[in-house]
């Protein structure tokens, strides 16, 4: 009994590097980043056990306006 648990526990100790891959995954996003002339307006609200929903749109940015005075 002691014998097979031993052997048990090396087999287990044998495999458990070759689980762990060499190089790391990295998950790439398929979709593309949004342009700079898009940003979203987001509205949450309270939900059970203190989670949220969350509702977000898509909106056109507004234009910056630089406003420049003399003197």
């Amino acid at each position: 009994m002691r014998r097979s648990l031993k052997l048990v526990v090396l087999a287990a100790a044998a495999t458990l590097p070759a689980a762990c891959a060499p190089n790391p995954i990295i998950a790439r996003d398929p979709v593309p980043a949004p342009s700079p002339d898009v940003a979203y307006r987001c509205s949450s609200t309270p939900a059970l056990l203190n989670g949220y929903w969350a509702d977000c749109e898509r909106v056109r940015r507004e234009t910056e306006v630089v406003v420049r005075t003399k003197g």
